[in-house]
């Protein structure tokens, strides 16, 4: 059996692309959940992860005696598996050609978009229009990220058809999803077709299973909230 360790739903950003994939595509899995108390090697949350990697961070994927940490490896992992396991299950595009598209988009949101990424961390459950315009007003960097962002996902879904970035929902889209949850959060403004594409990425299963929870939780940590006081 999987078993994925994640963070809080509502502002773990990279636990929820390899949760996102597992219940989209139907891959038996078991969930641990870690709650944020703090980062500090002190906290319960680093004192139980780091029992698992030394890496100490959030997703961890564990199958028998195997650790796999670090998003992008689990969800390589999990291509491989569900190929293995569940015939029929494609997480990347079957073309190569788009396979090597689809895994030049992910390892771009992996090392890239910091400007966007570090002033609209993820919150589901908040929505900050306002902090989101005084981010795009005062801080080029973001609008940059904004704009490449949005062109790139125009090409692949103009080369593709849709109705997600390569045809089929898959890894890609699992990776863009926290994004997608960032730009409904702050109100950032995206063209109509881009607009489409982020309400089907919403409405896809997994993303909507995944929001369902965030919703329910009802923490509220200050480390993780620039823009407010309390829920």
């Amino acid at each position: 059996m999987l078993r994925l360790h994640i963070g809080n739903k509502n502002y773990s950003s990279w636990s929820m692309r390899p949760w996102v994939l597992l219940r989209h595509f139907g891959l038996p899995f078991e969930e641990v959940m870690h709650r944020f108390d703090s980062f500090d090697t002190s906290s319960h949350f680093k004192q139980a992860v780091v029992q698992l990697s030394p890496a100490g961070k959030v997703p961890l994927l564990v199958h028998g005696d195997l650790v796999v940490w670090d998003t992008l490896a689990i969800a390589e992992y999990l291509a491989e598996y569900a190929a293995e396991t569940f015939p029929g299950h494609a997480l990347w595009p079957r073309d190569q050609t788009a396979r090597a598209r689809a895994r030049s988009l992910c390892a771009e949101m992996h090392s890239g978009f910091g400007a966007l990424r570090s002033a609209c961390p993820m919150n589901i459950e908040a929505s900050l229009p306002a902090a989101g315009a005084r981010v795009l007003a005062e801080q080029p960097a973001v609008a940059a990220d904004l704009a490449r962002m949005t062109g790139m996902w125009q090409a692949a879904l103009a080369a593709s058809g849709g109705p997600f970035l390569f045809g089929s929902f898959g890894i890609v889209d699992a990776y863009y999803a926290p994004v997608v949850a960032r730009l409904r959060t702050y109100a950032l403004p995206v063209p109509a077709d881009v607009a489409a594409y982020m309400q089907r990425v919403w409405a896809s299963p997994g993303v909507a299973a995944w929001v369902a929870d965030a919703l329910e939780e009802k923490d509220f940590l200050d480390f993780e909230e620039p823009y407010r006081k309390g829920r």
